[in-house]
């Protein structure tokens, strides 16, 4: 399974590509920096040398069990004479490498593994490698920051179900029709709403007419780690009889402690 994504790296774009979490970038829109006509025809000339022979049958050896070593010592013999060539797709064919693969289709181009890329880059121009470098490790910051709110946004969808059954289980009378259920569901993920951001969901909206989803769509990962842990509070608070108002008290108390704990934890580590 891939995933396709984009950089944009002194206002070129650059595709990037992630087979089965292999990162790629593509070398045919990093060969645009010395033949925006035909870069195909610049990622042969790098790969037709020895240098660049010896790297990628190198990095093939260290990362790919089923490179064909006995197949890639005539290439490397061969590599930098006049009359030899070399293309992305003959190099794959010829010793099932894997650092460099040919997309067609949509997204059509070479992608090498971001070392391998690195170095085409470099030899291109080692001002846009490090450009490169720096625009890519910023998007995979980017990535992994999501990544952990949307673990964190998950946490508090699982939470929430613990949090519906006390509801279910406390304070709906048998007798009520789902709208009337749906009501008391809404009314207390509002109890939620109000104690951590201080407005309910309709008020929220009514502010927001443009954004789409909800409050908790928009929340910080620290908020949505404080709202997992109220979910089961207010949980154990329903099973407790507790009323409504003396909750949600208890549970704006609990929020801005917790708030104030993380947001401590977290310039900790920054000064670190």
């Amino acid at each position: 399974m891939s995933k396709t994504s984009n950089l944009t790296v002194k206002e070129v774009s650059i595709r990037t590509l992630n087979v089965n979490g292999a990162d790629y970038i593509s070398i045919t829109d990093i060969a645009k920096q010395k033949n925006a006509i035909e870069p195909k025809d610049v990622v042969k000339n790098w790969m037709r040398l020895k240098n660049t022979l010896e790297y990628l049958g190198i990095w093939e050896q260290l990362n790919n069990p089923s490179f064909k070593g006995v197949d890639f010592d005539p290439l490397l013999k061969d590599a930098g004479n006049n009359a030899f060539t070399m293309s992305p797709s003959r190099w794959v064919e010829l010793t099932g490498a894997i650092g460099i693969i040919t997309k067609n289709g949509s997204g059509a181009g070479t992608y090498a593994q971001r070392d391998i890329a690195f170095k085409f880059a470099s030899w291109v121009s080692v001002e846009f490698e490090l450009y490169l470098i720096k625009e890519f490790q910023r998007l995979k910051e980017d990535e992994q920051k999501q990544i952990g709110w949307t673990a964190k946004r998950e946490l508090a969808k699982l939470n929430y179900h613990i949090h519906t059954d006390a509801i279910k289980q406390n304070l709906i009378p048998a007798e009520l029709t789902p709208i009337q259920t749906s009501i008391v569901y809404a009314n207390e993920a509002d109890v939620l709403n109000v104690a951590m951001f201080g407005v309910t969901a309709k008020q929220w909206r009514d502010a927001n007419p443009d954004l789409k989803g909800n409050i908790r769509d928009y929340a910080m990962i620290n908020e949505l780690i404080c709202l997992a842990n109220m979910e089961n509070l207010n949980s154990v608070f329903i099973n407790e009889k507790m009323s409504q108002t003396e909750r949600l008290q208890k549970l704006n108390q609990i929020a801005i402690q917790q708030m104030k704990v993380l947001h401590e934890v977290e310039n900790r580590k920054l000064l670190k």
